[in-house]
């Protein structure tokens, strides 16, 4: 058993000082408040549950910044980023995936996310044809999941239309489509090489209404067995206008009068939504995934997290296409698109006198668990994810209790962050990933071959 001794910790009731956690076999089994250290306790400042990372697509970690220009009179959006996101994918091998994953799992782990949700949807060859195991970059993800220390709930993805009404997909989707059949073989070895993985966790993802037929949907959803459930609708006007045009309803309708949408489902972006729909996903108990930087990025639009948030809805927080991996980068993100949309300040503290910065980390805490079907918090029988933050930092020295979140969220770049454990495992130590160098020169050989 390890014994972690904290000056302060955010436990389920709130804040206590001089807090003991201890941990065995990647779980916490007691936590100890008003205690003093012991000889053998390992030392610390502040600590704080590790947040889960409810959306991301790693392989895209490799093409950060490169699609930063502009696209002439045509102009620039979501869909012709997608192009260059195809062409990107074109070009990854199995080695290329494992590399690029684990780095940015790590840089996740460095930030204080300490367990992702792995929407993957690389499925097949350059050529589009199935690896030998249908589950081979699926396996390449758990790897990388290992190697860094991250907690994993995987997400293979049903991919088989290029639009609504069951079109046929493009050459550029050819890595991603799969049948009902083959799909549930590719499932069932993921689950298989999964079940290595301690704390791991294997949910379904249908990709959108775009890329999944109704009758394909019926299929794909009880697949999930007790698992999470994620699907992304409604990122885009186009979409919804097409899905208008197709079934005379908007995404998140259909998907709300269709599918038994409940606590397992995870609706990523959701961005354009109405009042009905909103409250809608609240009534059913599911989560809104939102990627604020993402988000911003691909100019998709603004999800009114103000009005789910009074509507009763849960929302959590992932980093999408991994242009920037950053777990306070997204909170921070999410709070100010909203203060731009309302033209106010701390738009979604949780009342008079709340602190944002604590309204933020709460609800993504929880409803980041939810979607990802994993216990969080620093409570015993929950995994051992922790975080501490350096109590010397600038924005965080000589603050106490929620201060320090809002100092590490609003007020903090890199460096706020010293320790972290995932399952009980140091991963992080002054702020740096533990098998850093190793897991760079793995990505930098990615990308020179990306490259070349």
């Amino acid at each position: 058993m390890t014994p972690l001794w904290f000056s302060s910790a955010l436990l389920p009731g709130g804040w206590s000082a001089a807090v003991r956690v201890s941990l065995s076999d990647g779980l916490i089994v007691r936590v100890e408040a008003g205690v003093e250290p012991a000889e053998d306790d390992e030392r610390h400042g502040a600590a704080i549950p590790g947040l889960p990372n409810l959306h991301s697509h790693a392989f895209q970690r490799v093409m950060a910044g490169l699609t930063e220009h502009g696209d002439g009179a045509a102009g620039d959006d979501f869909w012709t980023w997608r192009e260059a996101m195809y062409r990107c994918a074109d070009r990854l091998g199995p080695d290329d995936v494992e590399a690029i994953s684990a780095l940015a799992f790590a840089e996740m782990l460095e930030t204080g996310f300490t367990r992702v949700g792995e929407f993957h949807y690389l499925h097949h060859d350059p050529a589009g044809m199935p690896y030998a195991d249908p589950a081979e970059l699926a396996a390449r993800i758990i790897a990388a999941a290992e190697s860094s220390g991250i907690g994993l709930t995987l997400l293979p993805v049903f991919y088989a239309h290029a639009d609504f009404g069951g079109q046929r997909p493009t050459s550029g989707q050819r890595r991603f489509v799969a049948e009902l059949d083959a799909f549930a073989r590719l499932l069932d070895s993921a689950r298989r090489a999964a079940a290595g993985l301690p704390g791991s966790v294997v949910g379904v993802a249908p990709h959108s209404l775009r890329a999944v037929t109704p009758d394909e949907l019926r299929e794909v959803v009880p697949m999930a067995g007790a698992g999470p459930i994620h699907i992304h609708v409604a990122e885009q006007v186009r979409e919804v206008e097409d899905c208008l045009a197709w079934s005379g309803r908007r995404p998140v309708e259909w998907l709300l009068d269709n599918q038994p949408v409940d606590h397992r489902w995870c609706l990523i972006h959701a961005t354009h939504t109405t009042s009905a729909e909103r409250s809608g996903i609240a009534a059913c108990g599911a989560v809104v995934g939102l990627c604020p930087i993402t988000e911003s990025n691909l100019g998709d639009g603004l999800f009114d997290a103000r009005a789910f948030q009074a509507a009763g809805g849960r929302f959590g927080v992932g980093t999408d296409s991994n242009v920037l991996i950053d777990a306070a980068g997204e909170l921070r993100q999410l709070e100010y698109t909203q203060r731009l949309a309302a033209r106010r300040r701390n738009v979604l503290a949780a009342g008079p006198g709340w602190s944002t910065g604590r309204t933020l980390f709460d609800a993504s805490l929880r409803a980041g668990g939810q979607a990802l079907g994993a216990g969080v918090g620093l409570e015993a029988g929950q995994p051992a994810d922790i975080v501490t933050l350096a109590t010397d930092y600038t924005s965080i020295a000589s603050r106490t209790d929620d201060l320090l979140l809002d100092g590490w969220i609003f007020a903090a770049r890199s460096g706020a962050i010293d320790g972290v454990w995932a399952r009980g495992r140091r991963v992080v130590a002054g702020g740096r990933h533990v098998a850093r160098e190793a897991l760079e020169r793995r990505f930098r050989a990615a990308l020179e071959r990306f490259r070349g």
